[in-house]
């Protein structure tokens, strides 16, 4: 395919990929920003990243949330230019040794809290949290937490597309009992991270 796509998004190296499709690196001829380019075959089997785009469309606006700069098809392959992110919280979590300060606990707590706040707000179920599922901003946005859901195995700078997130078109008990458990295992891994800090203080 052309090495432009969305007629100024110039794609450079890769950075992922898997079942899904290819993750490249591009770069916007017309004002120099970097961003984040997937690519799947218009003939894969389960596409997926016309959904996805429809889930980014309709959480656009929030803070957390990775600003959907272009979908549309290119060649043989749907295309979907997003904010390029950086490295996800497992990531930092094993660079700093697996042991975060209290206020860095804290501060994630707050973040992580209101980017699944936002989700139910909108109507959407995340489904698999972990650190692995939140990514760090780059730019103007690097003291931000992304949300997204990994599909790939190159994690360290990549971002993926919220393909884990579930509308929610249940009952209104399920759909309480379904934020609580999304709630619910966000707190479970602040307290595992917190053990951590706890531990390393007291044998230190």
């Amino acid at each position: 395919m052309d090495h432009l796509v969305g007629g100024k998004f110039k794609l450079g190296r890769k950075i992922g990929s898997g079942s899904f499709g290819e993750l490249y690196i591009a770069v916007n001829v017309q004002t120099g920003d970097e961003v984040g380019v997937k690519l799947e075959p218009v003939k894969t089997r389960h596409p997926q990243l016309h959904y996805e785009s429809k889930i980014y469309m309709i959480l656009q606006g929030g803070t957390g949330i990775p600003e959907l700069k272009w979908f549309g098809v290119e060649g043989d392959y749907n295309v979907m230019v997003i904010d390029l992110l950086g490295p996800s919280l497992e990531d930092l979590f094993n660079y700093c040794n697996r042991k975060f300060s209290l206020k860095t606990v804290l501060m994630l707590a707050d973040q992580l809290i209101n980017r699944i706040e936002y989700m139910h707000s909108r109507g959407f179920l995340h489904r698999d949290i972990k650190p692995d599922n939140f990514l760090m901003g780059l730019g103007r946005k690097a003291n931000q937490i992304i949300v997204f859901s990994t599909l790939t195995a190159e994690r360290k700078f990549c971002y993926s597309l919220l393909m884990l997130f579930l509308s929610i078109d249940l009952t209104e008990r399920t759909r309480i009992l379904q934020e609580q458990l999304d709630m619910l295992v966000l707190i479970l891994i602040l307290e595992l991270v917190s053990k951590a800090l706890f531990h390393f203080l007291a044998v230190s």
